[in-house]
This record gives C-alpha cells, structure tokens and sequence, in this order.
C-alpha cells in the first residue's frame, strides 16, 4: 500500500551469531585465542496497526456500502490476522448489517465482487509478511428509517492468528522460523472505526394562486387569468433524486400557451431540451437531481372558461 510500514527490527527466524576473540603476551609470544560461538535465534513479535480509511456519506436502507481498512503486519515475521467487524459501537445512530469482509486481492482500492477474495467467516487473512499491508473491505447494509445527519461506525480488530495477550506473552515454538513468538506492544490486536453518515433529503410541495381578472381586479370571473404557483423546497444535506413536478389544468379553465416558467425563466410547451412541456391537459417540470437546501419554482397561467 501506498504509505510503508515499519516492522520490529530483525526477521523472525534470523540466526545472530558471535565469537569472541581474547589476545594475551606470554614471555616473547603474542597468543590469540577465540571463544565458543554463540548462536541466538531471533524470535518473532506479533504486532499489528489497523486504519480506518472510509468516511462515507449514505443513504436509508443503503445495500452493498464498501468500507476499506489498512491492516499493516509491523511484527518481525509473517503472520495472518483473524478480523472481527463490529457494527454496534457505542454512540451510534443506527446499526448497519455487515455482509461479508473481503481481501483487496490486487491492491487496486476498488472492490470488486468476483476478484476480490471474500474470506468465509471465523477465517484469517492470508499472511501478510512483516512491513507490509492489506486493505480489507467491509460490507454493509443500511436499515430503513434512518434520518438526514445520523451517524454510524463500524469498528474492525485484527487479531494475529498465532495469539494474543499481554506484551511479552510467549507461545514456544510458535513463531516463524521455528523460534517463539512474542506478543508485541499491540498485544497482537488493533482496531479502528470507519464512518456512515446519513445524508438524506426531503421535499415539500406547495401551491398558490394569484388572480388578474378583465377589469383590473381579482375576482374569479370568466376571462380572469389565474397565476399558480408550485414552489419546491428541498430540505436536508442530501439530494432529491429524479425530482418532477407536475400539474394538472383545471376543469372550466384553459392553459395559457408560453407561460410556463421556472425559477422565472420561460420554458417551452413542447417536449424538447429544456425543463418543461405543457399541453391543454397539464404541465411537467423535470428537475433531476435537486440538492438538500434548495428552492425550485414553477409558475403557469390559465384562464378561466
């Protein structure tokens, strides 16, 4: 992965080896002598950092949410990792499902089902050589009724597969190259926390009218014209996905042609490249995808029959 890590010193199974040499005058000689050799297997240290690297914006009832995480081996020697992901962390708003964790088998950042390597449950990583890293997808579903600004995280630990425990924990001839292994300063498992937040976004509809009739006044007689008013109000700090307004022509009243507008600007009657259409049934504004926070206005005449 991009950012290296950083293992604990000499590899696991190492052999250092040592002779001493002492050197000493005896009358006219000079003598050297050496000692025995002194062989010290080096053992493994099981150690491990976990990152978060996912903060997500999603939406209710959300399926098939990918959040990634680093696991980095910072141990002497090769290891694999059980993982446990955990979706009821204290604090959260709602509780996500988790689906299935995944290996980024080609380190792309992509997850891609088929490709990447779903690891069955209670199963380890493969083992990841010391200095090195995975990135691990979590999968997750969202439930129904969540609201505009919760949040939630998953927390994710990676435990090595050799054991866990207090620093300095031994497990005898357990550790790569036939040594002990060692728990390190990690004690072996490390966790970090990806994050959910719900952006959402919902819509108000309101309608007024306005009324010019033939003798300067308002009054609803026949041939007044009658101004309707569709404003839009988009709340939230989501989007409004395929927003449409549309209307229908009252009965004993008549569309006015070429008075459609939004926002102010004129629309066409016919279906063409801009917003709108407009016929003697009724008229349609497609918005498309409207951001939270937002006000779209949508103005038509008729006259009354």
């Amino acid at each position: 992965m991009a950012s290296p890590a950083h293992a604990a010193g000499v590899a696991a199974g190492t052999m250092i080896e040592n002779t001493a040499t002492a050197t000493y005058g005896s009358g006219p000689a000079t003598t050297t002598i050496q000692s025995n050799t002194v062989t010290v297997k080096v053992d493994e240290l099981l150690d491990v950092a976990v990152a978060g690297l996912t903060n997500t914006t999603v939406t209710a009832g959300a399926t098939n949410v990918v959040l990634a995480y680093s696991i980095t081996n910072t141990g002497n020697g090769s290891e694999a990792f059980e993982l446990t992901a955990d979706p009821a962390v204290a604090g959260n708003d709602y509780t996500v499902t988790v689906q299935q964790l995944v290996v980024d088998t080609n380190d792309n950042g992509i997850y891609e089902p088929g490709v990447d390597l779903v690891l069955p449950a209670g199963s380890a990583t493969p083992a990841i050589a010391a200095d090195s890293s995975l990135r691990i997808f979590v999968i997750v579903d969202l439930p129904a009724g969540v609201t505009d600004g919760q949040s939630s995280q998953v927390r994710l630990t990676a435990a090595a597969a050799t054991g866990t425990g207090a620093p300095g924990t031994t497990f005898s001839g357990q550790g790569e190259g036939g040594g002990d292994a060692v728990v390190g300063a990690s004690g072996a498992s490390a966790s970090d926390l990806d994050t959910l937040l719900a952006t959402l976004a919902s819509v108000t509809l309101a309608k007024a009218a306005s009324i010019a009739d033939p003798f300067g006044g308002t009054q609803p007689v026949p041939g007044a014209v009658v101004t309707y008013t569709l404003t839009a109000t988009v709340s939230g700090s989501g989007q409004a996905q395929d927003l449409r307004i549309t209307d229908a022509i009252p009965s004993g009243t008549a569309y006015e042609a070429g008075t459609l507008k939004l926002d102010g600007t004129s629309l066409t009657d016919a279906s063409d490249s801009d917003a709108g259409t407009a016929s003697t049934s009724g008229i349609a504004v497609e918005l498309g995808t409207v951001a939270g926070g937002t006000t779209k206005v949508v103005t038509f005449n008729v006259k009354i029959n």
